[in-house]
């Protein structure tokens, strides 16, 4: 089956070229023309990513993503901007987004970051609650089960996209937990920026850019602990490392 994409973009004419652009890559194109419209058709049928202009009339990009986030859809979002300044883009980033593109940009951009963001995608692990009730708070035991990753006091479950250092569960975005898990299961090795890039979003993004950086920090104020040993650490002009020093 085709991958399903949901398009929302307010400019006529960028909307039709790039809903006809996908359509002739081969996928499912739904394309609207604002965010509530947006929300509206995510609400009737789930695609399998979405992508959002930023500057929307009424209802914008960045207010879908939040509102999906906190509705707890964790549906790849690839935004679409035409605006170029770090904060901008870390404003997208805060509001839930997977990935962006700035205008005016290359369609062939586009295919390939989106096909690094499906890529990503796994089924959603977390199951339905039984009779009302909220699934356990502490973490499973690692003995009943070969599945968990476990070093620097963080645990670990990939299947079920769960982690916690310590007793304490992290809250972590899909981008936050693929990097965790990616530095977690390389514990102790330096981890380049161009190795992390590939690893994560499947391109490097170049020597310029702050996703990396934002998404480090991110990690930091998750996993950081007063009095407990910061475990994230920069290797200046090299890349990260997990370690508990």
């Amino acid at each position: 089956m085709p991958h399903t994409v949901l398009l929302a973009e307010d400019d006529r004419a960028i909307r039709n070229a790039l809903e006809r652009a996908l359509t002739l890559e081969g996928y499912r194109v739904t394309a609207v023309a604002d965010g509530v419209e947006a929300l509206a058709q995510v609400h009737r049928s789930r695609p399998d990513v979405l992508v959002l202009d930023v500057m929307m009339p009424g209802i914008d990009g960045l207010q879908v993503c939040r509102v999906l986030r906190a509705e707890g859809d964790r549906t790849p979002v690839l935004m679409l901007t035409a605006l170029v300044e770090t904060a901008d883009r870390i404003a997208g980033l805060d509001a839930g987004a997977d990935d962006y593109v700035v205008k005016p940009f290359d369609v062939e951009e586009v295919f390939a970051r989106l096909r690094a963001l499906l890529r990503r995608t796994r089924p959603d692990p977390w199951p339905e609650p039984e009779n009302g009730e909220a699934p356990a708070a502490e973490p499973p035991k690692p003995q009943a089960s070969g599945r968990f990753v476990e070093a620097a006091g963080v645990r670990m479950d990939p299947q079920a996209r769960r982690a916690w250092r310590g007793g304490r569960e992290l809250e972590l975005t899909r981008t936050e937990f693929e990097l965790l898990e990616l530095l977690v299961g390389n514990a102790g090795v330096v981890l380049d920026h161009s190795t992390i890039y590939d690893r994560i979003w499947g391109y490097d993004f170049g020597p310029g850019s702050k996703n990396l950086a934002v998404y480090v920090g991110y990690l930091r104020r998750k996993l950081d602990e007063p009095g407990a040993p910061q475990l994230i650490h920069t290797v200046r002009g090299v890349g990260y490392v997990l370690r508990e020093d």
